[in-house]
């Protein structure tokens, strides 16, 4: 559920008074961007990596981002503090408005900037994910693309969670193992961390790019690697990464069952994972002063 207080293009007000219109192209159309970031202890965590992500994603989409970085994450800060959020997440979303035939002329600004925050979602632990066949086209110019026509993801998490499952491990046209619907999905065998390479149609997902960082630290190899369901099945350990839930171990993929969850290298990236938040935070306070 989202937070009272928003920032909606030029000032931080209660949600119900912020006015959308059906004459936003880019609102009815989903093209629009957006990241969502995790709040660590009222910070927005790797505020950095989700701008030059939107950048990215604006270039591939063509939906301007006219915003400077630094004025954002301050307005971002003006809704964590409103809120009082002190662990949660946050979002950033860029809405073009002015672009094809259905749309209005009413006085809009090219695209809308949209600045929110809420509480973590729950989750359960260890996750049981299921298998969707042609979840994810590869060969998609927009595939790795953070954008808000989310519909795919949100109708594949639907129905996994129907069928009693948290999680979705969407693959590709080609077989291979692509992603979950808001998660990265990676697998330990002979103990070595294995992901999906962006070829897949995966997101450059924030947490798992941190991940690829910093393996070595924890004395652990990650890589990038084609997988197919039978390496997931095959593996010693299972998890998932994302914003909102860090490292999330996997019990269970499609009926295949891990003995322990988490394993002991899931741990230790988790453990190193945490230590990098807690430095992110330091050099941020630093900065502050």
């Amino acid at each position: 559920m989202l937070h009272r207080f928003v920032f909606h293009n030029s000032k931080l007000q209660p949600i119900e008074d912020v006015r959308l219109s059906p004459g936003q192209a880019g609102l009815l159309n989903g093209w629009g961007l957006f990241t969502t970031l995790h709040i660590f202890d009222g910070v927005p965590f790797a505020f950095e990596r989700h701008w030059k992500r939107l950048e990215r994603d604006s270039a591939r989409t063509h939906c301007p981002l006219p915003f400077d970085a630094q004025a954002v994450r301050g307005h971002l800060i003006e809704v964590i503090r409103a809120n009082k959020v002190s662990e949660g997440c946050a979002r950033i979303y860029a809405i073009y408005n002015q672009v094809g035939h259905w749309r209005s002329d009413e006085n809009f600004p090219v695209v809308d900037l949209f600045l929110c925050s809420t509480d973590l979602p729950a989750f359960r632990l260890p996750a049981r994910l299921n298998l969707r066949e042609h979840g994810r086209y590869a060969a998609s110019p927009l595939a790795g693309v953070k954008v808000t026509s989310w519909l795919n993801n949100v109708w594949n998490f639907y129905e996994a969670q129907q069928d009693g499952y948290d999680e979705v491990v969407l693959l590709n046209e080609r077989g291979e193992v692509a992603e979950c619907t808001a998660a990265n999905i990676f697998c330990v065998r002979g103990g070595i961390v294995q992901t999906p390479p962006l070829s897949s149609g995966c997101l450059e997902g924030i947490t798992r790019s941190v991940l690829l960082e910093i393996g070595a630290r924890a004395g652990v190899k990650c890589e990038e690697s084609v997988l197919r369901p039978g390496d997931l099945f095959g593996a010693e350990e299972v998890f998932i990464s994302s914003t909102n839930r860090n490292l999330l171990p996997v019990g269970e993929v499609a009926g295949h069952t891990y003995k322990s969850a988490p394993g002991d290298v899931t741990q230790r990236l988790d453990k190193e994972f945490s230590a990098y938040v807690q430095e992110y935070l330091s050099k941020q306070a630093l900065a502050a002063k």
